[in-house]
């Protein structure tokens, strides 16, 4: 009597583990489990799709950086400048008297419409 109660829950207890498990799974796949399920996977993609392009273009910006510098020390942009030898002669002379004046013309006017 005991073996035959003892097999006979043992089989209820399959069947209701195996109708549970078909259960799940066929709720996995209707179209809306189907649709969220793809939809929170591509939601998941992008987000790490776009921690990669950010982590790529600050990846790309530093090594720009660094790039930068190096030609910088070698084409000697970064160093200071030298500053040219001063002049011997000045480019533009500046006489607080010019060499011919008028004798007649001792005011200036700004007036544009007097020559005409």
């Amino acid at each position: 009597m005991f073996r035959r109660t003892f097999w006979f829950t043992t089989g209820v207890a399959a069947g209701v583990w195996a109708t549970t498990k078909v259960n799940r799974k066929l709720k996995q796949l209707t179209p809306e489990s189907l649709a969220r399920t793809a939809g929170t996977k591509a939601i998941e993609a992008g987000h790490r799709l776009k921690d990669r392009a950010v982590d790529f273009a600050l990846d790309v910006r530093d090594n720009m950086a660094q790039r930068e510098e190096e030609l910088g020390e070698v084409l000697g942009i970064n160093s200071d400048p030298e500053l040219p030898a001063p002049r011997r002669y000045t480019a533009i002379e500046n006489r607080s008297t010019p060499k011919s004046v008028d004798s007649d013309r001792t005011t200036y006017s700004y007036n544009r419409n007097e020559d005409h």
